[in-house]
């Protein structure tokens, strides 16, 4: 482990980075899912 919080820190935003997409990627399919029920 790092002890200044810069690796740490980046990780993070990584982390949030990868999350936010994966959520993005997911209500996408959601909504494509929903639009060819119709």
């Amino acid at each position: 482990m790092l002890k200044n919080g810069c690796g740490l820190n980046r990780m993070l935003k990584e982390q949030k980075a990868r999350l936010y997409i994966i959520r993005r990627c997911v209500v996408m399919l959601l909504c494509q899912r929903d639009s060819t029920s119709d």
